[in-house]
C-alpha cells in the first residue's frame, strides 16, 4: 500500500482538541480522513468542530468555499476501529498513558497494511517504549503537533530507537505538505520543546518562592524586558496548572529526579487547591467577572543623570551609550571592569551574583544591577535591583537613566541572576544539553523553540549574542548560590565558552 502522500488515507484516533485539529489539517491537504473515538457523543460533535476550523480558513481567504465542501465530504466518522484498516497513516491523539497507547497500537498493527505508519501525538511518552510492544516497532514514530494544531507551525517528528529512517522521512515530508515545519529529534523525555522550556516556568516559580517580586512584576519582566509574548505565570494560568505540573513531574521523574527539573511546591499547592488558572477562574491571577487587572508596581519618575561614564565593555554597553546620546545625556568612555558610573552610583549588568555580595567591592559607592533582555531597542521595561542598605535616593539616578531612554522601570529584591538573565541562561543551558545529548542540532533546537512556543529568539542564538562565556559565568555564579546541581553548566556550553566558538558561524 504505497500511497502517494497527497492521496494517503489518514486515520485519526481521538476526537479531542488536538485530534480534531489534526483532522482539519489532513482534510485541508486533500486526504480522505477516518476519525475514530470510543466516545460516540464526541464523534457526533466532531463534524461541527472541524467545520468551524474550515470556516475560519474560508473567512481568511485561505480556503475556497468549494474546497471546504470537498473537505467535509472526505471526513468519515468511524464507530469501530476496523474502519481504519485502509489508512496508510494512523495518528493517535488520546490520553497520555503508555499502556493504553500500546494497547491501541497493538490493535492497529493487526488491522492496517504492513507498510502503514503508526504515529503518536504524545508530548511526553517515549516512542521507544510505545513501540516496544509491537511486532514491527520500526513503523512507529512520534508526530507531535502543538496546540492549536491548525495555527502553530511546528511538528516534532520523534525517532524511537527502532524507527525506520524511511518512516521519519515520509512523516517529515507529510508535515511539510500540510504546511508545517518538521523538526526531527530523538525520543527522550520532553523531546525538544517540553524539555528545553522547563526553565521558563521553573525560574519564575523559584523567584516567586524567594519573594523576589509579585507575580505581575515577574511576568512583566519576562514579557516586556525579555521579549516573550507572555510571562511564565500567566502562561501557566493559560495552559492549566494541572497540565503544566504533570509535564514537569513527568520530565523530572524521567530524568531520575535531576534537580534541573524539580517541580515547584507553589504550583503543587495551586493544583491541590483546584486553582488551575483560566479554566477554573483562578490561578496566579483571578479570571472572574469582578477580577481586577494585575498592576505592576513601576518605579516613580526620577530625574536623569546629567553625565555618565562608561567604564570598559559589557553586554549592551554600546547600545546603552547610543541610546543615552540620543537622550542628550553626556557620555565619557574610560577603560574599566564593565560598568556605568552616574551621579554617584555604579550600574552593572547582573552576571548571577547578588548586588549585596558585589557591593563589598565598591566600598562606599552604591551599586545597582540591571537585568538583561533579548532586544534592548524594543524592550519597554528594565528590571533593576540593588544592594541591601541602598536608599531610594541612591538608586534614583539609575532609575532616571533608564526612564530617560524611554523605558519603564521595576525594582525587585536582590535575587541572584535576577529574572530575565537567569531564565535566558538556563534556557540556553538546556538547549546546549539537548544538542550535547544528540537530541537535535542547534539549528533545529532553536527553530523548535521559536515555532513551537513563540520564543522571540532561539536560546542558542541568544547565547551567541550575549556571549557563551557570559552564560557560563552566570551559571557558575548561580551554582555557588544554589549548590544543588540545578545550575551546572552543560559540558558542551562550557567548551564553546572556553574556545570562544559560537553556535552559529555568520
Amino acid at each position: 500500500m504505497n500511497h502517494a502522500l497527497s492521496e494517503m488515507p489518514i486515520g485519526i484516533v481521538g476526537a479531542g482538541t488536538m485530534g480534531l485539529g489534526i483532522v482539519a489539517l489532513a482534510l485541508r491537504a486533500g486526504h480522505p480522513v477516518w476519525l475514530y473515538d470510543t466516545r460516540a457523543p464526541a464523534l457526533e460533535q466532531a463534524g461541527a468542530v472541524v467545520e468551524a476550523s474550515l470556516d475560519r480558513w474560508v473567512r481568511r481567504g485561505e480556503l475556497e468555499p468549494v474546497e471546504r465542501e470537498a473537505c467535509c465530504q472526505r471526513l468519515q466518522l468511524a464507530y469501530d476501529l476496523e474502519a481504519l484498516a485502509p489508512c496508510g497513516l494512523v495518528i493517535e491523539a488520546i490520553v497520555e498513558n503508555l499502556s493504553i497507547k500500546q494497547a491501541l497500537f497493538t490493535q492497529l498493527e493487526a488491522l492496517v497494511a504492513p507498510d502503514a505508519i503508526l504515529a503518536s501525538n504524545t508530548s511526553s511518552i517515549s516512542i521507544t517504549a510505545l513501540a516496544a510492544a509491537l511486532e514491527h516497532p520500526d513503523r512507529v514514530v512520534g508526530m507531535h503537533f502543538f496546540n492549536p494544531a491548525t495555527v502553530l507551525a511546528l511538528v516534532e517528528v520523534v525517532r524511537g530507537e527502532a524507527t525506520a529512517p524511511q518512516v521519519i522521512e515520509r512523516v517529515a515530508d507529510l508535515a511539510r505538505a500540510w504546511g508545517k515545519e518538521p523538526v526531527v529529534c530523538r525520543s527522550t523525555p520532553g523531546f525538544i520543546v517540553n524539555r528545553v522550556a522547563r526553565p521558563f516556568y521553573a525560574e519564575a516559580l523559584l523567584a516567586l518562592q524567594e519573594g523576589a517580586a509579585v507575580p505581575a512584576t515577574l511576568d512583566a519582566a519576562i514579557r516586556d524586558a525579555g521579549g516573550f509574548r507572555m510571562g511564565p505565570l500567566e502562561l501557566m494560568d493559560l495552559i492549566g496548572h494541572d497540565t503544566n505540573f504533570a509535564v514537569t513531574r513527568s520530565v523530572y521523574d524521567a530524568f531520575f529526579q535531576d534537580p534541573r527539573y524539580r517541580p515547584s511546591l507553589i504550583q503543587q499547592a495551586l493544583v491541590d487547591a483546584g486553582w488551575l488558572g483560566r479554566k477554573s477562574g483562578r490561578g496566579f491571577y483571578g479570571y472572574g467577572a469582578d477580577a481586577k487587572k494585575p498592576q505592576v508596581p513601576l518605579a516613580k519618575a526620577c530625574p536623569p543623570p546629567a553625565r555618565i561614564v562608561c567604564q570598559g565593555d559589557f553586554p549592551s554597553a554600546e547600545t546603552l551609550c547610543r541610546l543615552a546620546a540620543a537622550a542628550d545625556i553626556e557620555i565619557d568612555t574610560h577603560p574599566g571592569t564593565g560598568q556605568l558610573s552616574l551621579d554617584g552610583v555604579l550600574l552593572r549588568p547582573t552576571l548571577g551574583q547578588t548586588a549585596t555580595a558585589l557591593a563589598t567591592e565598591t566600598a562606599s559607592t552604591p551599586l545597582v544591577l540591571f537585568d538583561t533582555w533579548t532586544d534592548l531597542e524594543r524592550a519597554t521595561l528594565v528590571v533593576l535591583t540593588h544592594a541591601d542598605g541602598c536608599t531610594e535616593e541612591q538608586v534614583a539616578p539609575a532609575i532616571g537613566f533608564f526612564q530617560a531612554l524611554g523605558k519603564a522601570v521595576v525594582v525587585i529584591d536582590d535575587l541572584p541572576g535576577m529574572l530575565v538573565t537567569r531564565t535566558l541562561c538556563m534556557l540556553a543551558n538546556e538547549a546546549a544539553e539537548a544538542v550535547c545529548n544528540g537530541i537535535a542540532s542547534a539549528e533545529d533546537v532553536d527553530r523548535a523553540m521559536c515555532l513551537g512556543v513563540n520564543y522571540p529568539i532561539g536560546p542558542l542564538a541568544w547565547a551567541d549574542a550575549f556571549g557563551n562565556a557570559q552564560v557560563v559565568t552566570v551559571l557558575d555564579n548561580l551554582a555557588r548560590a544554589y549548590p544543588d546541581g540545578r545550575y551546572r553548566a552543560s559540558s558542551l556550553l562550557r567548551r564553546k565558552a572556553l574556545t570562544d566558538t559560537p553556535w552559529y558561524v555568520h
